[in-house]
């Protein structure tokens, strides 16, 4: 588990200057680039929230902002993903959802009370005056949060663009690089190729991989930036809102993609879509898999690779896939004893502990269970897509194993939408490199599908000044 006794080695945490964030009225080392949630992980932490509900005690799962783990207050905004908020000094953070404290919260007593679950809407219906009663007290325990003071004039800040371009690119992990640096490069000065991110740097899966993924980032940004790109980050899309007028193309979906930065709204329309939007990490099945200490292994993977952080002695990883194995690696080059298990022909059916992993039952194919102690749950297996920008944009999706509900397409990544592409992951799992490549071939196909466009409309319009 995180020690603050026992912090990660300077030579992990080089680079940058150190400063201080304010977690609950205490100072909080951190360095450049830390994110708060990173911060705190590496101070020793545990707990980061409680559940809605039942109080369960929560820590960082995904590190990418696709899961709930790691809600706090930050600058008085409750609800905030703390793994999606860079650390800055002076920062103030804290946990919510908690009486007296998220450490000891004597309201985690719901927990053991009902080891059978509890619907909170049907418990309290007479009588009246006691059922209004335990309804406020349901709301205070639900753990809505407290709204900050707004200002008025920060607030009318905010402010809506409005652009159209050649080809926009969603998603900037491998497969979304290298598929604006090939459109950009196809097209030239004829198009511009714009680039979303939702985090505050690219990179996607490649900064998942302790060893040589930061490296590979920075190159493959590199070559985008060289190409002609147009980069946001912090700037995730949220929707595809469909227009009604007529398609000019049979079976388009003429509409925008809607973003949102911290202080713009963004309103993106583009000639061709190219969905690079990765996947997100999924837990798996098992008694107490919400408990602080199971984590993802792309999670496990980012801490040590862009942060320095090493998270306990004795990690179990599971999974069998080419990641797992370069994970399971790259821990026992840091000096942790791995213990590692396919996930198939055993998987953990148990997490031992309380506010933190102190061991994992596991199962075998033949059903049987044995005790292993680690202080570390990595869930190592691959993502599920995510498909949900695809399905507003009328793409079809299937089911597959595993991967989830990928994007269908033809070889080139086209969609039944014919202005659709999609690459990497979102179309299938894969590794880090086979998305690059595969987004390289579709950024290519999209920008050569486009110039195909224009040099049709060029010739109809020719024709029709012949004629007249």
């Amino acid at each position: 588990m995180p020690n603050p006794d026992h912090p990660p080695s300077s030579a992990e945490r080089s680079g940058g200057s150190d400063f201080h964030i304010e977690f609950e009225g205490r100072a909080v080392r951190a360095r450049h680039g830390d994110t708060v949630a990173s911060a705190l992980i590496a101070a020793g932490v545990q707990v980061l929230s409680r559940s809605l509900k039942f109080h369960r005690p929560r820590s960082v799962f995904c590190l990418s902002g696709s899961c709930g783990s790691c809600l706090m207050r930050i600058d008085g905004q409750p609800n905030t993903r703390s793994c999606q908020v860079k650390a800055e000094p002076g920062l103030r953070c804290e946990r919510q959802n908690a009486w007296p404290s998220a450490d000891y919260d004597l309201l985690s007593a719901a927990d053991a009370m009902f080891p059978l679950g509890m619907d909170h809407h049907t418990m309290f219906t007479s009588p009246r005056p006691l059922n209004r009663l335990m309804q406020k007290v349901v709301h205070q325990l639900g753990g809505l949060g407290r709204l900050p003071e707004v200002d008025a004039e920060l607030a009318s800040a905010a402010s809506v663009v409005c652009q159209h371009v050649a080809v926009l690119v969603i998603g900037g992990g491998p497969a979304g690089l290298a598929a604006a640096t090939e459109a950009a490069t196809a097209l030239g000065q004829t198009g511009r190729v714009l680039l979303l991110e939702s985090q505050h740097s690219v990179g996607g899966s490649y900064l998942c991989h302790p060893e040589l993924g930061r490296d590979r980032a920075h190159a493959a940004l590199q070559l985008a930036q060289e190409a002609g790109v147009e980069i946001l980050t912090g700037t995730a899309a949220f929707g595809f809102y469909r227009e009604e007028r007529h398609a000019a193309q049979p079976g388009a979906q003429l509409g925008f993609v809607a973003a949102a930065s911290d202080q713009v709204l963004y309103k993106l329309s583009a000639d061709r879509y190219v969905y690079a939007t990765g996947g997100a990490a999924q837990n798996l099945l098992f008694i107490d898999n919400d408990r602080p200490g199971v984590m993802s292994g792309r999670a496990v993977g980012r801490l040590l690779a862009c942060h320095g952080i090493r998270v306990g002695e004795m990690p179990l990883v599971v999974g069998c896939d080419p990641f797992a194995d370069e994970l399971v690696s790259a821990l026992r080059r840091s000096g942790q004893t791995v213990i590692h298990i396919d996930g198939t022909r055993e998987k953990p059916t148990r997490a031992l502990g309380g506010s933190w992993v102190e061991g994992a039952e596991v199962c075998d194919e033949r059903g049987v269970h044995r005790t292993v102690r680690c202080d570390l749950i990595v869930i190592a297996t691959p993502p599920a897509a995510a498909s949900e920008l695809l399905v507003q944009h009328g793409v079809t999706v299937e089911l597959r194993q595993p991967g989830g509900f990928v994007g269908v397409a033809d070889a080139q990544g086209q969609t039944n939408v014919p202005t659709v592409f999609v690459c990497g992951e979102v179309s299938g799992a894969m590794t880090a490199q086979d998305a690059a490549d595969h987004g390289a071939r579709v950024g290519l196909s999209a920008a050569q599908d486009r110039i195909s466009e224009q040099a049709r409309d060029a010739a109809a319009r020719n024709i029709g000044q012949d004629q007249e």
